[in-house]
């Protein structure tokens, strides 16, 4: 299904805490640009970038196609499972073949947490003024 034409594009969009990622997988040799810039200058640490190429290594299509990733909101950690999410579905759009290995790595779960709400008389979430006594 997939062709090495390069006016074939694949999209996905990932969604992680309060990022957002929206990713293009077109034929090409493996190069990931996150925001214009490579992939490994983009995020600070290398184990995020390869929690971001898990779904290409569960497929073993990570020299098959560039990918274009565009990235916003959240923090570095937010934004890399964002992209993960993101390659997934694009992967599933190249062939529904993929699927069965995505699932059961669990690439294709939505992880939705995200921050609880700060609540009133509270100092957080749930942290509670101290105690006193008297």
């Amino acid at each position: 299904m997939a062709t090495k034409n390069s006016a074939v594009m694949y999209r996905g969009t990932g969604r992680r805490k309060s990022s957002v990622a929206q990713v293009i997988l077109k034929p090409g040799k493996g190069q990931i640009l996150v925001n214009g810039q490579p992939a490994l200058e983009f995020f600070p640490y290398a184990t995020l970038v390869q929690d971001m190429e898990q779904p290409l290594v569960a497929t073993s299509t990570g020299e098959d196609f560039d990918i274009t990733i565009k990235v916003k909101g959240g923090g570095f950690t937010g934004q890399a499972g964002a992209a993960r999410l993101g390659i997934a579905r694009a992967l599933l759009q190249v062939t529904e073949d993929h699927k069965a290995v995505l699932r059961a790595k669990g690439l294709l779960t939505v992880d939705s947490r995200i921050k609880e709400r700060k609540k009133y008389g509270l100092h957080g979430a749930r942290r509670a003024p101290q105690y006193s006594k008297r």
